[in-house]
């Protein structure tokens, strides 16, 4: 009788694991206008945020955990130590390179996420890409970032 039970919370353990391995909830970009605090964003069309670029304030967030992940506005879950970003007007998803102009460390990052809500920051990220670019324990740096490329598969700009 134990093993039978022991055999089905494994079951459905991985069950509940296994189910968050779908596909994102989204097709094509995620570009609509959205409303946070009273304050509504108009994302940029990818054709306007091919080739686009900014300097200004990055921070980094947490990323949930592995029993409960958090999600990202495209649906995405995100894990510790998943590398993404988040930005509140450049077309979901699409890939940036973002330089710390403090120390000249750069990454490439999927942005899948909307944010950051604070005044005077750009963007948001990971901590294990806050940590590659050498600003995790500081919180905050001053960086460059560059739009690589737009959208997944059949719907990817470069």
């Amino acid at each position: 009788m134990l093993e039978r039970t022991l055999g089905l919370s494994i079951a459905t353990g991985l069950l509940f694991l296994l189910s968050g391995c779908g596909s994102p909830s989204y097709r094509g970009y995620k570009t609509r206008p959205y409303t946070v605090r009273g304050i509504t964003y108009y994302p940029r069309s990818p054709r306007e945020a091919h080739d686009f670029s900014e300097v200004g304030i990055a921070s980094h967030y947490r990323e949930g955990n592995f029993l409960f992940p958090g999600k990202t506005a495209i649906g995405e879950k995100i894990y510790p130590g998943s590398k993404s970003a988040a930005h509140k007007t450049l077309p979901l998803p699409c890939t940036v390179r973002i330089t710390n102009l403090e120390n000249g460390r750069k990454a490439v990052v999927r942005v899948n996420d909307r944010g950051p809500f604070i005044e005077g920051r750009i963007i948001d990220v990971t901590t294990p890409v806050a940590k590659k670019l050498g600003f995790h324990k500081k919180g905050l740096a001053r960086v460059r970032i560059e739009v690589l490329s737009v959208g997944d598969g059949r719907y990817r700009i470069r």
